[in-house]
């Protein structure tokens, strides 16, 4: 990794685990800044080596930034495409896709006033071993939270959304497959950090002096005052996503509203919520399928 390019930490876990709470801890950082969810990581990277393999060269600036600036998510960034290919069309002397992340992300962040960046995209959790050899610099942390109170957050926006239902067996199913797949990946990776949910709510200071630690970063008490920008911040999703493919469009209001949690100091309430939450039959239900990943996690269980 060039020594000009500081850690840059990638925030990953399962959907509904509380990622942009943590979000906003670390880009209250007065030198890090964290865009809303990019999704265009992976797409670019294979982009970029689709255009090696096929055309046998390496891909332009042009091309590369027409990745993430044709993305529906796009618009969240309140970036200038001409800019953003300006700056990517002077670092042909990096692998492609390296490069043009690397312009994207400074971008950002110097638009922030900031000088160092990094990302929270949960799903990210599933390509760690690829960004990590296309970014030597990302640090992955994974957030992990119980898997009911995971199940819960997501049924409970996907009902708001208008989404199709899902079992909690589904639910179950794909919390533990996720978990199972990052420690898969994290004994290929360099960098990467397990951080609890519940830890994060009960020892804020604690854990995110741990998470700076691990990304080279000073631990600023502005940090645990997240929630006094918080709003400012999640102005950038004040728009709706258009429909792409087999994802749906999502309103602006609802975006807004998945994430509002994080305008206040975090809240005790949403740990170890299943036991209100969730009735007996999903609770057994959830643990059936999931059990022996909760117990391994030392979450407890009922059954």
């Amino acid at each position: 990794m060039s020594a000009k390019v500081p850690p840059a930490p990638f925030i990953v876990a399962n959907p509904g685990s509380g990622t942009t709470l943590l979000r906003m801890m670390l880009d209250a950082n007065s030198e890090l800044a964290i865009p809303p969810e990019t999704h265009f990581v992976p797409e670019l990277i294979e982009r970029a080596r689709e255009i090696r393999r096929g055309a046998g060269r390496k891909p332009t600036g042009e091309e590369l930034a027409a990745v993430i600036a044709g993305h529906r998510r796009w618009d969240d960034f309140g970036l200038d495409r001409d800019q953003l290919a300006k700056r990517m069309s002077g670092v042909r002397g990096e692998a492609g896709a390296r490069g043009a992340l690397r312009a994207f992300y400074s971008l950002y962040a110097e638009r922030q006033g900031k000088s160092r960046w990094g990302d929270k995209t949960p799903g990210y959790l599933l390509s760690m071993a690829r960004i990590a050899r296309t970014l030597p610099e990302a640090r992955f942390v994974h957030l992990v939270r119980d898997g009911r109170d995971v199940a819960l957050s997501r049924r409970r926006w996907r009902r708001r959304a208008g989404a199709p239902e899902r079992t909690i067996a589904d639910w179950a199913a794909q919390w533990a497959r996720w978990i199972k797949v990052a420690r898969r990946q994290s004994r290929r990776l360099d960098h990467y950090l397990e951080v609890s949910y519940e830890e994060l709510v009960a020892d804020t200071e604690q854990v995110l002096r741990e998470v700076c630690e691990f990304a080279d970063l000073d631990f600023e008490p502005d940090m645990l005052a997240y929630h006094e920008r918080s709003s400012e911040r999640l102005r950038e999703l004040d728009r709706s996503l258009p429909a792409e493919g087999a994802k749906g469009a999502r309103e602006a209001g609802h975006r807004q509203a998945k994430h509002a949690l994080t305008s206040a100091p975090p809240q005790a309430a949403k740990v170890e919520g299943w036991r209100t939450e969730m009735d007996e039959a999903d609770r057994a239900e959830f643990e059936r399928v999931a059990g022996a990943t909760l117990a391994q996690l030392g979450y407890p269980t009922e059954s």
